[in-house]
């Protein structure tokens, strides 16, 4: 029988739809701390959720301003304008492209279609946990991959576990350790896995694809077109810098991005999202190029300053960090918030040792290491 998204949603009941809807506010339940700040009090340094910090460029605000007039009508002929300008961007046509209100939807999308209660979820311990967060609710079993000993994918570990899953949540570069594998690595892990399980489909998240500097990693985009197993899911939320106006996408083979919009459609996308990407689908490379240096200036400053005090980061490839901190996540959460500094949530099975940190700009990371170091300089008041 053919499922909506609306019908699915129906059967849930509104108790599980709404645990469903608000699976994703970890991270915005960070910014009610704000409210512990006195007013008049100066704003705090928000490192919580990975945003660009000087967001989106000036013709993607223009653009957005420029839709208001259009905000009475439906977003069918725009999602068709952006979804061919996306295929020409990335040289795929548009039958391989699926626009989506952020990567959100895609992976939530990608959950449903591709995973039962026979056929579960893979994914790495921890990873971004849309998927998982999602294939919870619907029942379905989830199977846990360890990092290895310095926070990378264990692909060979990941090999055995995959097989016989219905999808395989492969974040790359991955939140919110920041690590990332290479492209050879990659197809060949995807490779052996299609020989040795063929039905199971495998979700690349390129989230953070911008702004990773490791030789040797590269985009699975031109093999998901080729193979209806694999999915790329892409956003502009990150070095775009509009995750307030939530615009991702998939691009992956014709069949499998069928299978994908009859499920959830394009209907949750805005006609203000869908202009800003148009603009942003033209902002000059340099200004990309500026951003990530600008971005990996920040991230190797403060870095270098957690390991020349002998706290060790993760080789990170995002515009985020994930440092040993060597005490509860929590403890030091709390103690930078005071200071205001605000940082991210517990990441099990690290949340005894190791905080993530977004990346600032170089003045914010200045001012916040300073923080750091005054909460770091306090011993640990619990046993990390």
């Amino acid at each position: 029988m053919s499922l909506s998204r609306r019908s699915f949603v129906q059967t849930l009941g509104v108790g599980a739809a709404g645990m469903w809807v608000g699976a994703r506010g970890r991270e915005g339940s960070l910014f009610g701390s704000e409210a512990v700040f006195a007013q008049g009090a100066p704003s705090p340094i928000i490192l919580s959720s990975n945003e660009n910090p000087l967001g989106c460029h000036p013709d993607v605000l223009a653009g957005v301003r420029g839709s208001f007039a259009e905000g009475g009508r439906y977003n069918y002929a725009a999602v068709d304008e952006i979804t061919a300008l996306l295929a020409k961007k990335h040289g795929v046509k548009p039958e391989n492209v699926l626009i989506g209100s952020g990567s959100t939807q895609i992976l939530r999308t990608s959950t449903h279609v591709f995973t039962s209660k026979t056929a579960g979820l893979t994914a790495t311990i921890p990873a971004y946990e849309e998927c998982a967060d999602y294939a919870r609710l619907m029942g379905h079993p989830i199977t846990g991959v360890k990092l290895t000993a310095d926070l990378r994918m264990d692909l060979d570990a990941m090999q055995q576990a995959s097989k016989g899953a219905g999808l395989v949540f492969f974040c790359n570069p991955n939140n919110p350790v920041g690590t990332a594998v290479t492209a050879s690595d990659t197809r060949t892990y995807l490779e052996t896995l299609m020989k040795q399980s063929p039905t199971t489909t495998v979700l690349v998240d390129e989230a953070y694809f911008e702004y990773a500097t490791m030789p040797g990693y590269a985009t699975m985009i031109p093999l998901a077109v080729q193979n209806p197993r694999v999915i790329v899911a892409r956003t502009f939320s990150k070095c775009l810098g509009m995750a307030g106006l939530r615009m991702g996408f998939a691009i992956a083979h014709a069949d499998t991005i069928a299978k994908l919009k009859a499920w959830d459609g394009t209907n949750n996308v805005s006609i203000m999202g869908l202009m800003g990407v148009k603009a942003a689908l033209q902002v000059p490379d340099q200004w990309v190029k500026d951003e990530q240096a600008r971005n990996k200036a920040a991230r190797d400053f403060t870095q270098k300053w957690f390991a020349d005090r002998g706290y060790t980061p993760t080789d990170s490839q995002t515009n985020f960090m994930f440092i040993n901190i060597k005490r509860p996540a929590r403890e030091f959460r709390d103690a930078c918030l005071k200071e205001g500094v605000l940082v991210a949530r517990d990441f099990p099975p690290y949340e005894k040792t190791h905080a993530r940190i977004s990346v600032g700009t170089m003045d914010e990371m200045k001012k916040a290491v300073e923080v750091f170091g005054k909460v770091l300089a306090q011993p640990a008041k619990s046993a990390a």
